[in-house]
C-alpha cells in the first residue's frame, strides 16, 4: 500500500506542475484502461462492408485500417507519455503549438474532441438499441421497429449506461477487466457455433477475394474505400482513453501501453471473428434488406437454423455493445469534465465539478448524455486526432523527443501517414454508404460538424478570444518530470 501511495503522489505532483489540481481517486489499473479502450472498439456492424466490397473490404479493409490505427495510436501514446492529462488532444495541441496560438489550438482540437466523443458515444449506443429490436424482428419476420419505438430504446440503452457509470462507479476497474475476457469469450463461442452449425461453407477464394460492391452505387474503388468506414470507426476508442489519465497510476506509462494494445488485441480479434463469418456467410441480398441496418442477427438465425440460436450469439454481442457503450459515455464524460475546465470564465463552474459521493464528474457526465440522447445516430470519428500529432510534426517533434513511450527514429514516418490517413478520413466519414442518396441513408456527419463548427466559431469571436486563454502552460519541471531529460525542457 505505501508503494502505491508514492506513485499517487508522483503522478499527483506531475499534474500539479502542468498546472492542474488532481481532483479524481487513481484507481484505475492498465488491464482496466485496455478493456475500456478495447470495449469502445468493439462495436461493429456489417452492413457497411457488406454494401461496399464484401470480402475483400471486410477482411483487407479491417487488416488495413488496423495497421494505420496503430500508427495512429502509437503517435497519440508518444506525445500522451509527455502530458498524461484528462485534457487529451486538446491539451497537447496547446502545449505543443507556439504559445501565442496555444489557445486558439485547444479551442479548435477541443471542440472537435469533445463533438466526436459525444457522437461516437451516441453511435456506439444507437446500435445498442438497434440490435435489441433486431433480435425481436427474428421472432416475428413481419415486424420492423419505427422511428419512435428506435428513440425509446436508443434512450433506455444511455439511461442504462448512465447509471451504471454513476451507481458502479466504484466498479468501473472490474467493469472494463470483465469486458476483456466477455469479449474474448464471445469470439470463440460465436465462431465454434457457426462453423459446428453451417450447412454450407464458402471457399478460400470467396474469403479473401471476393468483391462487388454493386449494391453501393460507387464505383468499385471509392467504395472500398467508403467501406473502409466500417473499420474506421470502429477502431476508435483508443484516443478516447486519454481522458482517463487522471485516475490511473503512472499514466505517463500505462495510459500510452493500454492505447496501443487496445488497439494490437481489437486488430487480431478482428480478423479471428471476421474470418470465420466469411467461410458461412449466407446470400448477401437479404442481409442488405435487413430494415434496421443490423444484418448480424439474421445472419446469425440464418447459419444456425433457428431464431434461438440466433438471438443466442447475438446476446453475446449485445453485451459487448453494453460495456462499449458504458465505456464511451465514461470516457466522454472525462472529456467534458476535462474541457469544461478550461471553459470556467465563459460557462457554469458545475460542469467541470466531481462530486464527492461517487467520485465522478457527475455533471460532466449528465451533459454527455443528453447531448448523446439529443444527437443520434451521426458521428464522425477521430477527425481531431490529427491535430496535435500533425502540430508536433510542424514543431520538429523536439517535445516528444525523449518522451518515455518514444517512437525513436520512425516518428516522423508514422505522424506522416497518421496525417495522410485522417485526412482521407475526414471525407469518408461525411460518405454515404451507398447511392443515389436519400434523407434515410443520407450521413449527416458533414452537418453536425458544421453545425458545431458555427456554434464554437461564433462563441469563440463573441467571448472566447478575449477571454478564453487555453490550458495552463506546463512548466519546464512537469517536462522533465515525464521526459527526463532537463536539457530538452530548457530548449523548449
Amino acid at each position: 500500500m505505501i508503494a502505491s501511495q508514492n506513485v499517487d503522489d508522483s503522478a499527483d505532483d506531475a499534474l500539479a506542475k502542468m498546472g492542474y489540481k488532481a481532483e479524481l481517486s487513481r484507481n484505475l489499473s492498465m488491464i482496466s484502461i485496455l478493456g475500456l479502450s478495447f470495449a469502445i472498439m468493439g462495436s461493429t456492424t456489417m452492413y457497411i462492408t457488406l454494401t461496399d466490397g464484401q470480402s475483400v473490404t471486410i477482411i483487407w479493409g479491417w487488416v488495413l485500417v488496423s495497421l494505420i490505427s496503430l500508427g495512429i495510436a502509437a503517435s497519440l501514446a508518444e506525445i500522451c507519455s509527455v502530458f498524461p492529462t484528462a485534457g487529451g488532444v486538446y491539451y497537447w495541441s496547446a502545449m505543443l503549438s507556439p504559445r501565442k496560438y496555444a489557445p486558439i489550438a485547444s479551442w479548435v482540437t477541443g471542440w472537435l474532441t469533445l463533438v466526436g466523443n459525444w457522437t461516437v458515444t451516441t453511435s456506439i449506443n444507437f446500435s445498442g438499441g438497434q440490435l435489441i429490436l433486431s433480435a425481436i424482428a427474428l421472432w416475428r419476420d413481419d415486424w420492423a421497429p419505427n422511428e419512435w419505438q428506435t428513440i425509446l430504446m436508443f434512450w433506455c440503452v444511455m439511461l442504462v449506461c448512465a447509471l451504471v457509470n454513476i451507481l458502479g462507479a466504484k466498479y468501473l476497474d472490474l467493469i472494463n477487466k470483465i469486458c476483456i475476457y466477455w469479449t474474448a469469450g464471445s469470439v470463440m463461442v460465436i465462431t465454434v457455433t457457426l462453423l459446428s452449425m453451417a450447412d454450407t461453407f464458402r471457399s478460400g477464394e470467396f474469403v479473401f477475394s471476393q468483391f462487388d460492391a454493386s449494391a453501393s452505387g460507387w464505383p468499385d474503388g471509392w467504395a472500398f474505400f467508403v467501406g473502409l468506414l466500417q473499420a474506421a470507426y470502429t477502431l476508435t476508442g483508443y484516443g478516447m482513453v486519454a481522458s482517463m489519465c487522471e485516475e490511473v497510476q503512472q499514466p505517463q506509462r500505462e495510459v500510452p501501453r493500454a492505447m496501443v494494445l487496445s488497439v494490437a488485441a481489437a486488430g487480431v480479434t478482428g480478423v479471428v471473428y471476421l474470418v470465420p463469418i466469411l467461410f458461412v456467410l449466407p446470400d448477401v441480398k437479404p442481409l442488405l434488406e435487413v430494415t434496421n441496418g443490423q444484418p448480424i442477427g439474421l445472419l446469425f438465425k440464418t447459419v444456425t437454423g433457428s431464431a434461438s440460436g440466433g438471438v443466442g450469439l447475438l446476446f453475446l454481442i449485445l453485451g459487448i455493445l453494453l460495456f462499449a457503450g458504458i465505456g464511451a459515455l465514461t470516457a466522454a464524460s472525462r472529456c467534458t469534465y476535462a474541457f469544461a475546465r478550461e471553459l470556467l470564465t465563459i460557462i457554469n463552474g458545475r460542469w467541470s465539478k466531481v462530486d464527492s459521493r461517487y467520485d465522478i464528474p457527475l455533471w460532466g457526465l449528465f451533459l454527455s448524455t443528453m447531448v448523446c440522447c439529443l444527437l443520434g445516430l451521426i458521428y464522425f470519428g477521430s477527425t481531431s486526432y490529427g491535430l496535435p500529432i500533425l502540430i508536433s510534426l510542424l514543431q520538429g517533434r523536439k517535445l516528444v523527443k525523449d518522451a518515455p513511450y518514444s517512437l525513436g527514429k520512425s516518428g516522423t514516418a508514422i505522424n506522416i501517414l497518421t496525417i495522410c490517413w485522417i485526412c482521407l478520413a475526414i471525407v469518408l466519414f461525411c460518405m454515404p454508404v451507398s447511392i443515389p442518396v436519400e434523407a434515410p441513408t443520407m450521413n449527416y456527419a458533414s452537418v453536425v460538424f458544421a453545425g458545431f463548427t458555427t456554434i464554437s466559431a461564433a462563441w469563440y469571436f463573441a467571448r472566447g478570444r478575449k477571454e478564453f486563454t487555453g490550458p495552463p502552460i506546463a512548466t519546464d519541471a512537469a517536462l522533465v518530470e515525464n521526459t527526463g531529460s532537463r536539457a530538452d525542457a530548457e530548449k523548449s
